[in-house]
Formats: C-alpha cells, sequence, structure tokens
C-alpha cells in the first residue's frame, strides 16, 4: 500500500478502516510522530493562556467559528448562519479567512462559496488574521468580524468561540495529528464559548446525550452553550445562479463528483433525497479541476446515463460548468438547522454585538 496525502486514504489509515501488515506499521510510525506534535501544541497553548505570547485585540468584536478536528464538519454552513443572523441583528459583518488553497489572484474555494451563500457579507483572505481584520474594517466597514476556521489560531483575541463538533466523528478518530484527525488535544474544548454539535441526526439520542455529557465534562468549567444542529438540504443551484427544488433530484439517476473534507456525508446526503447514485468521482479536498477532469467527469455521466451531475457548492465554484457533456451539473445547497438551543445561541451573539466595548475577549 502507498501512503498517499489525500483525504479519503488518510482518512482510512488513521481510522483503522485500512487493515494490513502495511497499515500497522503506518499507523505506528504516525504515533511517533503525534508525540512532538502533542508537545508542540500543548507548549503553544500553554504560552498563550500564561500571555507570554504576543495577542492583538481588534477594535470590533470578533466572532470564531472553528472546530478541533481535520475534514469537514459542517463549519461553512454555520459560518453562512452566523452571517445572516448578524446582517438581522443589523451589523454590517465581514468573514476573515486563512485563504487555504487559494490559487493566485483569486479567493478559497470556501470564501467563493461563502459569497455565494451570503452574499452581503465581505470576505478577506490573509495568513495574517491580524491584518485580515483590519483590512475588513477599512475595506467592508464591518462592524463585527467572523474569524472563520480560526479555532487554533491563538494571536488574535475574539469576543467569542463558536466551536463546531461533527457528530458522526467528535474526537477525530481518537488521536492527534498525524496518527489521527484531531489538530489539538481536547483540552482546548475549554476555551470554546459555545459548541455546536454538527449533523446531529447522523447519530440517535442516547449517542447525542453521551457526546454531550463528554464534551461538557471536558470544556469544564467554563460550561459552553450547547446546541445541536443538522445540515439541512434547501436546493439545487447552477453555476449561472439559477436555482432547482429539491423535489428534482427525487426518482433520478446522478454522477456525485465531490473534493471535500468529508465524501461520505455528502453522498449519504444526496443518497436521502431519494435518487439514485449512478456513479461517484471524489477528488481530494481543494481540488483544482482542470479541463481534462471536466471532460472525464461529462463522460462518466454519459456512460452510467446520469441525469444530472451532482456536487457540492464548494465544488461548484471551480467547475464554473453549467453542463457537462450536455448532462445539467449542479450543487446540493446545504443550510444548517439549529435544533436546540438556538435561543441560547442568538442572545451569546447579540449580547456581544450589542455592547462590543464592555466585553471581555473569551479567549486570545
Amino acid at each position: 500500500m502507498s501512503f498517499l496525502p489525500d483525504a479519503a486514504t488518510f482518512r482510512a489509515l488513521v481510522d483503522g478502516s485500512q487493515t494490513g501488515v502495511v497499515a500497522t506499521l503506518l499507523r505506528g510510525l504516525l504515533a511517533g510522530c503525534a508525540a512532538p506534535y502533542a508537545v508542540v501544541m500543548t507548549a503553544r497553548n500553554w504560552l498563550y493562556d500564561a500571555r507570554w505570547l504576543p495577542i492583538s485585540t481588534a477594535r470590533v468584536p470578533v466572532i470564531c467559528v472553528g472546530n478541533l478536528t481535520l475534514g469537514g464538519t459542517g463549519k461553512t454552513p454555520l459560518v453562512a448562519w452566523l452571517g445572516r443572523l448578524l446582517l438581522e441583528f443589523h451589523q454590517q459583518p465581514a468573514i476573515v479567512s486563512r485563504g487555504y488553497a487559494a490559487s493566485a489572484g483569486r479567493l478559497s474555494d470556501e470564501a467563493e462559496e461563502l459569497g455565494m451563500l451570503v452574499p452581503g457579507v465581505g470576505h478577506v483572505a490573509n495568513r495574517d488574521r491580524v491584518a485580515g481584520v483590519q483590512e475588513a474594517i477599512d475595506r467592508h466597514a464591518a462592524t463585527v468580524v467572523i474569524l472563520d476556521d480560526g479555532f487554533q489560531h491563538r494571536r488574535l483575541a475574539r469576543s467569542l468561540n463558536l466551536l463546531a463538533v461533527d457528530a458522526t466523528d467528535p474526537f477525530g478518530c481518537g488521536h492527534l495529528f498525524p496518527r489521527g484527525l484531531l489538530r489539538e488535544p481536547l483540552s482546548g474544548l475549554a476555551r470554546a464559548d459555545a459548541v455546536i454539535l454538527t449533523r446531529s441526526l447522523s447519530v440517535d439520542a442516547p449517542h447525542r446525550a453521551t457526546l454531550k455529557a463528554e464534551l461538557l465534562r471536558r470544556a469544564s468549567p467554563k460550561q459552553p452553550i450547547w446546541a445541536e444542529a443538522s445540515h439541512t438540504p434547501r436546493g439545487l443551484r447552477a453555476a449561472d445562479g439559477q436555482t432547482r427544488p429539491l423535489a428534482d433530484l427525487a426518482g433520478r439517476r446522478v454522477a456525485l463528483v465531490s473534493g471535500i473534507g468529508n465524501p461520505n456525508a455528502f453522498r449519504k446526503t444526496v443518497a436521502a433525497t431519494g435518487c439514485m447514485i449512478a456513479s461517484e468521482t471524489i477528488h481530494p479536498d481543494h481540488h483544482p479541476y482542470t479541463d481534462a477532469d471536466l471532460r472525464q467527469l461529462g463522460t462518466l455521466a454519459t456512460e452510467n446515463a446520469a441525469d444530472l451531475i451532482v456536487t457540492t457548492v464548494k465544488d461548484l465554484v471551480k467547475i464554473r460548468e453549467t453542463t457537462l457533456e450536455g448532462v445539467p451539473v449542479v450543487a446540493l445547497e446545504i443550510a444548517i438547522e439549529i435544533l436546540e438551543g438556538e435561543a441560547g445561541l442568538r442572545e451569546l451573539i447579540q449580547r456581544v454585538v450589542a455592547c462590543p466595548h464592555t466585553t471581555a475577549p473569551s479567549d486570545a
């Protein structure tokens, strides 16, 4: 077996589904690499907690949306939900992200996706998040900044930390990177002001109750706001902005294509609409689609008599075609629905933006 750095292969290795002597040896090697990583992350967090490393504070409230694990936790729909909520609160939000995997002169996948989902919210991509916040204030007149995927970015103080935890894999295969998918030790939960369990309907009620008890125990003594959310398909969207009802998938043959952190969750969501999956193409996360890729996707769809090519919004902004080999291309647009704890979450956020000068940063 050769080690490939794509999301599907890596996950299969670290979650134990890849079996055999070579896989076992590789997991042992990765465990050895995880030990020094754990030391570095623990020391780094301690230095920030002790205020021995410098921390910058913005002139406006900063609300961080992040996670503890690598891969897709459903964070982007949560960022979109927060952006719409802040507009509802008569704020002018702007999103600041690192701009991971962005090509020259373009926004990142997530930035383009969010631009489609919340067009009234500005976006700044800057590896220097402190400078990015200032740019958001200067260029977009931001009254509040959403720090996208910034939970581990300790150099910038924030007013709130909203932590997304995927119910289907809350503990990152139980190990720190690179042996598992955890970005930092679970003690980082103590920095969260709110924990949002995403994809909560993918597990049963007893499992959710167990997860809640375990996550809040690790977050003690802060006792963050608890919320549970599901990812709900809301319709189909084409690259030209045209939309179609979700019912258009029922009974249709579809060719799936995705380049995201959690393709399994995407497949299950599409299958639940009542369509028939004729073929599936999985690319690594942040995959840049070439002309050859698009030709291959179109050929595969026609060979399998697919009525539609169905992808994610994150992939659609890079595919940019309405048809491939005559087969329509649509994205399944996903919205997050807060099932439990929405009132407490809204109150927490409203309190921060209503009193920006009296709210102490929750974390460095």
